[in-house]
C-alpha cells in the first residue's frame, strides 16, 4: 500500500510540474507534505495503534493465578465456639484454557493492527485527493485572472472607441455608456475573483490547520495535457485493488479471526485449585485439590459462532455492493475525462481561433462604421466565455482524473500524456 500511495501522489504531481514560472510557486507537493504532517485524521492513527498494541499485549496474557484463603468453623457455638475447631485452607487456583483461546485472541489482535495500517493508507489517499481538489480549485481561480484582465483590457479599448465615435457624432452616447458599464462589470469580476482566491486559499490551508494571511501565493498552472488512460474495461478491472476494497479484505480477516475465537468457546476452560488445610484442634495438615469443568459448552458457543459467520457472509455482500458502486464512479469519471478533453481540444483548435479572427475583423468593421458596438462587444463576450469554457473543461478533466487515481491508487506517467495545445 505504501508503494501505491507513493505512485498516487506522483500522479497528482502532474499539477505541480505544470508551472514553468521562474519564481517558486506553492506546489501541490508542499500542500501534500503539510497535510501528511499535520492533519489530525492522520495523527489520530498513532494513539489508535498504541491502543491496539496494548490490547494485543493483553490478549497474549494467560489467565491469572488466584491465591485463596478460607477460614471455617470459627466463632460458632458449642464445639465450634471460638477458634478451637478452626480450619484454615491456603490454596492456589487458576484456569487452564482449552481450544486455543489465547492463540485466537492474539490472531484477532494482530489482524486489527494490520487493518489499521490499511485504514491509514486509505485515509491518506482520501486526504491527498481532497488536497489536490482544493489545490486545483485555487489553480483554476488563478488561471482565470489573466483571462479577466485581458477581457478588461479589451472592454476598455471598446469603451474608448465608443466614446471617440460619440465625440465625433458618429454614434449615440448610449453606446459609450453601455461600453463603460461593461468595463465596470469586468473590474467587479476581477475584484470578486480576488476574494474567491483568498477563500480558496483559506479552504486549502484548513487541511493542515495553519493560520493564513490575506496574501495568496502563486500556484501552478492548469496542465494543457492529460496522461493516456487505459481503456474502460482495463480500468474497471483495477477497481478490485481500490483502497476501499482492500479494507474489506482486512475486515474479512478480522471477522474470520472472530469466528475462530468464538469456536474456541465450544471447549470450556478447566478450573483447578490446590492447597493445604490446617485443622486447629488436632493441629493436623492435609492437602486439598479440586477442579471444575462447565458442561454444555458447544450449545452455549453455537449462537456466537453463528453470529460471527453471519457477519462474515454479510461483509462479502457489502464488498460486492461497494465494488459495483466504485465501478459506476470509475465509469463516470473516465467518461468525464474523455468528454472534457475532447471539449477542450475543440475549443482550443476550432472555436477560439475563429472567434479571435472574428474579433479582429469586428474591430476594423466598427471603426469603419460597418458594424455596431453591440456586435463587436458580443464577439468579445464570446471570446471570454470560450476561454473560460476551455479552462473549465481542462479543470473538469483533471478533477475526474483525480477521482480515477483515488479509486485505483494508481498514477499514469506524464510521458504518456496526450498532448494538447499550449497554454
Amino acid at each position: 500500500m505504501s508503494f501505491r500511495l507513493a505512485a498516487f501522489a506522483a500522479g497528482l504531481m502532474l499539477l505541480a510540474v505544470a508551472s514553468g514560472a521562474a519564481a517558486q510557486p506553492f506546489t501541490l507537493e508542499d500542500a501534500h507534505e503539510r497535510v501528511a504532517q499535520f492533519h489530525p485524521d492522520l495523527r489520530l492513527f498513532v494513539p489508535r495503534r498504541e491502543g491496539l498494541e496494548a490490547e494485543a499485549r493483553a490478549a497474549a496474557l494467560r489467565p491469572p493465578l488466584e491465591a485463596q484463603v478460607d477460614l471455617e468453623n470459627v466463632l460458632g457455638s458449642g464445639p465450634l465456639l471460638g477458634t478451637r475447631s478452626a480450619e484454615l485452607t491456603l490454596s492456589l487456583a487458576g484456569v487452564l484454557e482449552r481450544g486455543g483461546k489465547r492463540e485466537a485472541r492474539r490472531a484477532l489482535a494482530a489482524a486489527r493492527i494490520d487493518a489499521l495500517g490499511v485504514q491509514r493508507a486509505a485515509t491518506q489517499l482520501d486526504l491527498l485527493a481532497e488536497t489536490t481538489r482544493r489545490y486545483l480549485d485555487l489553480v483554476a481561480l488563478q488561471a482565470q485572472r489573466p483571462l479577466f484582465e485581458e477581457d478588461l483590457a479589451e472592454r476598455q479599448r471598446i469603451a474608448r472607441a465608443a466614446r471617440q465615435r460619440f465625440t465625433v457624432g458618429a454614434a449615440p452616447e448610449a453606446s459609450a455608456l453601455a461600453a463603460e458599464a461593461e468595463v465596470a462589470q469586468a473590474e467587479a469580476r476581477l475584484a470578486a475573483l480576488d476574494a474567491q482566491q483568498a477563500a480558496a486559499w483559506r479552504r486549502l490551508t484548513l487541511l493542515w490547520g495553519e493560520p493564513t494571511s490575506d496574501v495568496v501565493p502563486k500556484v501552478a498552472s492548469v496542465p494543457a495535457s492529460l496522461p493516456e488512460l487505459p481503456d474502460l474495461e482495463t480500468l474497471t478491472k483495477r477497481i478490485a485493488d481500490a483502497p476501499e476494497l482492500m479494507a474489506f479484505a482486512d475486515e474479512a480477516r478480522i471477522r474470520e479471526a472472530r469466528i475462530i475465537l468464538a469456536e474456541t468457546e465450544a471447549r470450556p476452560d478447566l478450573r483447578w485449585s490446590a492447597g493445604v488445610r490446617r485443622l486447629q484442634d488436632g493441629r493436623d495438615v492435609g492437602l486439598v485439590a479440586g477442579f471444575s469443568l462447565p458442561l454444555g459448552g458447544r450449545q452455549r458457543a453455537e449462537p456466537a459462532i453463528a453470529a460471527a459467520r453471519a457477519e462474515r457472509d454479510a461483509l462479502a455482500m457489502q464488498r460486492e455492493s461497494a465494488e459495483l458502486q466504485l465501478e459506476a464512479v470509475a465509469v463516470a469519471a473516465w467518461s468525464q475525462v474523455s468528454t472534457a478533453a475532447l471539449q477542450a481540444e475543440r475549443l482550443h483548435t476550432d472555436v477560439l481561433p475563429r472567434l479571435e479572427r472574428a474579433a479582429a475583423q469586428s474591430e476594423r468593421a466598427y471603426r469603419a462604421g460597418a458594424l455596431s458596438y453591440l456586435e463587436w462587444a458580443a464577439v468579445q463576450t464570446e471570446i471570454t466565455a470560450s476561454r473560460l469554457a476551455l479552462l473549465e473543461a481542462r479543470v473538469a478533466a483533471h478533477r475526474a482524473l483525480i477521482e480515477l487515481q483515488r479509486l485505483t491508487a494508481e498514477s499514469w506517467s506524464a510521458s504518456d500524456a496526450r498532448k494538447g495545445a499550449n497554454e
